[in-house]
């Protein structure tokens, strides 16, 4: 593809899009961009290096290899209004995408957990006040409203739909389905040792002062040999969100209800009956197929 890459995992937010990337990154014959997000299509600021940028992050690929990369601001709307357009632009309808998604409740609360530890929300807003307060922490979980133009623009044959339930219950038979879709050469094979990256509840929240100390080279050898391991572990406990938060049942009957209508166009999409309600049985049962034909601008 010119130096561009064969394939784009778009999203969703909080969806193992890093476990994906990662997975394909260990395969022989496939190249995946560092960063993992280079965001090109969505930011200004790195739209604005040129395409000469973008192509020299796939410039250490093999010939004949696939290339990628996993960006999940590319499903950001209204955040990134211009993704799809740049993207369509710049690299053709001939690309392969991938799309991750999530009961979107439990996205939801994964991306307040995020945020939180960035410090984007302030530290004592509930998760409710911060439905109220960060319209994004929905909007990126209304799939088929991010999708939609993607459909417009590319096609079903284009875009691969993937549900986290399903990648997680069978991540060898679903690794191996993207594997088909890309047209890899060979299977690609699960590595169980690799870990998973970013969970959230894990995170601890950003600290100016504690991450440029423990950034000095040889301070984290240091404090481990003075500082006792109970007391550490008290101190990193501050920083942490130490329980997962629980939507007030009114905002999240709210959720549900707004959920619900973008469920159901994708349902429609995928011949599937989908809402809050239904939405992890499905997915963890039914792969996801596109079934109603969606007129597409590339056609």
């Amino acid at each position: 593809m010119n130096g561009l890459p064969d394939f784009i995992i778009i999203g969703a937010m909080k969806c193992a899009t890093s476990t994906l990337h990662d997975q394909l990154a260990t395969q022989s014959g496939v190249f995946m961009s560092e960063p993992k997000e280079p965001c090109f299509f969505s930011d200004d600021a790195n739209w604005n290096r040129g395409i000469d940028w973008y192509r020299g992050l796939f410039a250490d690929a093999q010939p004949g290899d696939t290339c990628g990369e996993s960006s999940t601001h590319y499903t950001k709307l209204p955040t990134h209004p211009h993704t799809v357009r740049r993207m369509r632009d710049a690299i053709g309808t001939d690309v392969r995408l991938i799309y991750m998604m999530r009961h979107p409740i439990d996205r939801l609360v994964s991306q307040y957990i995020h945020e939180w530890s960035q410090g984007s929300i302030p530290n004592g807003m509930t998760i409710d006040d911060a439905v109220d307060e960060h319209v994004e922490l929905v909007d990126y979980g209304r799939y088929a409203y991010q999708l939609q133009p993607y459909l417009e623009a590319f096609g079903t044959q284009s875009i691969l739909p993937v549900f986290f339930e399903r990648f997680v219950a069978q991540p060898h038979n679903e690794l191996q389905r993207v594997g088909a879709f890309l047209n890899l050469p060979a299977q690609p094979k699960w590595i169980d040792d690799l870990g998973q990256r970013n969970v959230s509840n894990e995170r601890m929240r950003r600290s100016g002062f504690r991450d440029a100390l423990l950034a000095v080279p040889g301070v984290r050898p240091m404090l481990r040999r003075v500082v006792p391991q109970q007391t550490r572990h008290r101190i990193m406990r501050q920083w942490s969100m130490q329980q997962r938060p629980e939507l007030l049942s009114a905002t999240r009957d709210m959720l549900e209800a707004l959920y619900d209508d973008d469920l159901t166009t994708l349902g429609s999409w995928l011949g599937m009956t989908l809402n809050c309600a239904t939405f992890t049985s499905v997915a963890r049962s039914q792969q996801p197929t596109w079934r109603q034909p969606i007129a597409s601008a590339a056609s």
